[in-house]
């Protein structure tokens, strides 16, 4: 996984017509030009089991869900991955668009840019205009808090612009304090940040997700005490934020955090191992962290998920246009409802009852 098996862009604008030399730009650069993945597939450790006689037609399969509230088409969710800088109005409004017509959800990245900055909100406007049944806001639990004296926090007021200028229907509060640490410009307080979701979840829909490194029962269950209304796992195995920041240091020769990009590339908990967790308390669930595929989707579903989520899954379709973009998703659902066939899973209710082996180092994790 070092420097030496990734691959730079030829140009700033190599990558589907995207403008990447702009600043904010540069976790797409690298997640789209370098090898940034865990170490280890933790969905391929999720065996469902085979039917050989489904007992149904593929035609009466069912993949519609609710999810909070929400009416879907697929249990499936396009997790927030970018916005702030001139280009990603492109990528947006590709993902708005698609999730639009194949009717599954869609988050932003994290609107601090437009928000506390006022830097390019069209990047994240553009998703308002398309009517996406469900549609996460999204804001740093680190902005929620002072980093330095004087600075601005997220607040009330803040939470009511982020959701407004999407259209959205839930607040999604990341938390990347992983990312963080190997940020050369990264943000190191996390103090007060618990007490802070809970006063926001009191008066908005709030949903807490990680971006890479998941989240164990306990943090959970401190969460939903404060009334968070559901949970994106986004554990370890997929895109690592670690790996991201790993060589924005190198490229910016800070040499302390390209070391901790490093040394943390695998922290986390795997993605299964944290949905199984957390799917008990009886909130909704979005699997996400390394969902590649329908067949991961129908994965998470077997294990208890409300719905799962991807990012890196199809970000490269959608720096390339709409129709890519929708391709993808509808391969998505396709997959997803060959899984269902397969496994005699009339709905996804049938699913989430279908049989499933854990094998490797998953299962090494069950019973640590």
């Amino acid at each position: 996984m070092g420097a030496g098996r990734a691959r730079e862009p030829t140009s700033a604008a190599d990558e589907g017509g995207i403008d990447l030399s702009h600043r904010k730009a540069e976790h797409v650069k690298v997640v789209l030009g370098r090898n940034v993945e865990g170490r280890y597939r933790y969905w391929d450790d999720i065996q469902l089991v085979h039917r050989a006689l489904p007992e149904l037609d593929f035609e009466e399969i069912d993949t519609s869900v609710t999810l909070l509230g929400h009416a879907l088409r697929a249990p499936i969710v396009i997790t927030g991955m970018t916005g702030g800088f001139p280009d990603a109005a492109k990528i947006n409004q590709n993902l708005a668009q698609a999730a639009a017509e194949v009717g599954v959800a869609m988050g932003v990245g994290s609107e601090r840019a437009a928000i506390l900055k006022g830097q390019y909100p069209e990047s994240y406007s553009c998703v308002a205009r398309f009517p996406v049944p469900l549609k996460f806001a999204n804001l740093g639990a680190p902005q929620i808090i002072p980093q330095r004296p004087g600075d601005r926090v997220v607040g009330p007021d803040e939470v009511r612009s982020a959701m407004q200028l999407i259209g959205a229907d839930v607040l999604a509060v990341h938390l990347n304090f992983l990312q963080e640490m190997a940020q050369p410009e990264g943000d190191r307080r996390a103090k007060g940040c618990l007490a802070r979701i809970g006063e926001l979840a009191a008066t908005f829909p709030v949903l807490v997700k990680e971006t890479g490194a998941g989240i164990s029962r306990s943090v959970a269950e401190e969460l939903r005490d404060r009334h968070v209304r559901a949970f994106d796992v986004s554990g370890t195995g997929g895109t690592s934020f670690a790996a991201v920041e790993h060589y924005r240091a190198v490229d910016q020769g800070a040499v302390r955090e390209a070391r901790i990009g490093k040394t943390f590339w695998d922290w986390g908990i795997p993605s299964p191992i944290s949905v199984l967790e957390l799917v008990p308390l009886g909130l909704p669930v979005i699997a996400s962290g390394g969902v590649r595929s329908g067949l991961d989707v129908a994965r998470a579903i077997a294990l208890g998920a409300s719905a799962a989520g991807t990012a890196g899954g199809v970000l490269r379709a959608a720096a390339t246009g709409y129709e890519e973009t929708r391709h993808e998703l509808e391969l998505f659902v396709h997959e997803l409802k060959v899984a269902m066939f397969l496994t005699g899973s009339r709905t996804v209710a049938d699913l989430q009852r279908a049989p499933y082996v854990v094998t490797g180092e998953s299962r090494a994790w069950l019973h640590r």
